[in-house]
């Protein structure tokens, strides 16, 4: 099979739905001519010219809001926001409007926005550049959640959330965009709320995010080589999220651990972790770990960011520790 990279397969599904659907249209920053901050667009434009790849006003806000309308009025609008941490300035249009047309116009009303934007650590952009804020939008209803670990999930992920007719917050961890991963050429899409196991193993399960992912089969890797074997699963979305597979993954191992890089108070792992609690507590030798982020604001020093988010080592103490 093929190999591309993640920034090529938020490309090609983008382009796919829009050759399908032309209802489908891309807005954001620097999206069109530029080819997007992280060229997650770059050639798009050239193909569907600046109808259907609209650069916009430097203002979130406006970029939400006109695509709830233009959802809201039969298209299929993907709004770009450069970085997570500037989806406070559209949270309004995010979580009162986009979240809640559906509810409160019991049904008749549909928004299939999808919210594509880029989260994390790893290139020192400092505490107003590098924030994971998943959590945020978990806590909003109506809203689905979708942050894939690599080019494979994303594209078919990204395929799935445009084709729904609800809002989706689709998040990027921006240290993936150059990751390269196999990728069919055939069409293919994943379902919403169904999680990945991308390591078997028996002894201890890694429940990892975006990211995370990565750090756990490579942590996975060197506890093999001493006779400990790690379970790695991927939730790929948050909202829906598949307890299903993770509770019998908790029946095998009978041990948790939760790893983020948003910060521990109030984080997904928090959430994850209540659940096993309620569903699998029976079947737990262990209580459950969660390993994260700092609460703190990230630093812009790479040697202090580098200690505010988990890292490899940090998951081998944590999985020698449970058990």
């Amino acid at each position: 099979m093929r190999e591309i990279t993640f920034q090529q397969a938020l490309i090609e599904a983008m382009r796919e739905e829009m050759l399908r659907d032309e209802r489908v249209f891309l807005m954001g920053e620097d999206v069109g001519l530029y080819g997007g901050a992280y060229g997650a667009s770059k050639g798009l434009f050239d193909e569907f010219g600046p109808e259907r790849i609209r650069d916009t006003a430097i203002s979130e806000a406006a970029i939400v809001g006109a695509g709830v309308g233009a959802a809201l009025t039969g298209m299929r609008p993907i709004a770009e926001i450069m970085y997570i941490d500037f989806t406070g300035i559209a949270m309004d249009q995010i979580a009162n409007q986009a979240a809640k047309v559906r509810y409160m116009f019991g049904g008749k009303a549909r928004v299939p926005l999808v919210i594509r934007t880029s989260c994390g650590s790893g290139r020192s952009f400092a505490a107003q550049h590098s924030q994971c804020l998943e959590a945020w939008f978990m806590h909003v209803p109506g809203l689905y959640v979708v942050m894939p670990s690599n080019p494979y999930d994303a594209k078919g992920l990204l395929k799935t959330c445009i084709r729904d007719d609800n809002p989706v917050m689709f998040i990027e961890h921006k240290m993936s965009y150059k990751m390269k991963g196999q990728v069919p050429e055939e069409e293919y899409l994943i379902p919403l709320g169904q999680a990945d196991v991308k390591r078997a193993g028996g002894d201890v399960t890694v429940i990892a995010i975006s990211t995370m992912v990565q750090r756990a089969l490579k942590a996975a890797e060197e506890l093999a080589a001493e006779g400990i074997e790690v379970e790695v699963i991927d939730p790929r979305s948050l909202v829906p999220l598949d307890m299903e597979s993770i509770c019998n993954s908790v029946k095998k191992t009978g041990r948790v651990i939760v790893v983020h890089e948003s910060v521990e108070r109030s984080g997904p792992g928090a959430e994850i972790a209540t659940r096993i609690m309620e569903e699998a507590f029976d079947y737990l030798d262990a209580p459950v770990k969660r390993l994260s982020g700092k609460n703190c604001p990230m630093p812009c020093s790479p040697v202090l960011e580098e200690a505010a988010v988990p890292q490899i080592s940090d998951i081998i103490g944590a999985v020698k520790e449970i058990i």
